[in-house]
C-alpha cells in the first residue's frame, strides 16, 4: 500500500481516535520515541556492527522497528500540529542550500 506522509499522518490519527482511544501525552510519546529508537539501534548494532544477536533479539525485525519509530513520530507530529510533508520539504530545501558543496568537498568521503 503506497501512501504519502500526509496520508500516513491521517491514518495514524484515525487509528488513534478509534482503536487507540486517544493519544498519549506528548511527553509520554517522546519517551516512547526514545524507547523505539533504542530498539532500532539495538537491531542495527547487531545486524551491521560487531555485537551478536541474543536469542530474544531474533524475533525483532529491522523494518518493524523502523515502522515503530515512524509511528510515534507521526503521532507527535499530529499532536503538535506539524505537517511532516511540508516540514520535510523545507528541511530538504535547507540542506540542499546549506550543503550544496559541503559533502562533495569533504576529503573523508572520497
Amino acid at each position: 500500500m503506497d501512501m504519502t506522509i500526509k496520508q500516513a499522518q491521517q491514518q495514524v490519527d484515525e487509528w488513534i481516535n478509534t482503536i487507540g482511544v486517544r493519544y498519549f501525552s506528548e511527553l509520554t510519546n517522546l519517551g516512547i520515541l526514545m524507547e523505539e529508537t533504542g530498539e532500532l539501534a539495538r537491531i542495527i548494532v547487531r545486524q551491521y556492527g560487531e555485537q551478536s544477536f541474543k536469542e530474544s533479539d531474533k524475533k525483532d525485525g529491522l523494518a518493524d522497528e523502523m515502522a515503530d519509530v515512524l509511528w510515534v513520530l507521526l503521532c507527535l507530529a499530529n499532536q503538535t500540529g506539524v505537517d511532516l510533508t511540508e516540514a520535510l520539504r523545507r528541511n530538504m530545501e535547507k540542506k540542499t542550500t546549506r550543503d550544496a558543496d559541503r559533502h562533495s568537498n569533504n576529503e573523508k568521503l572520497k
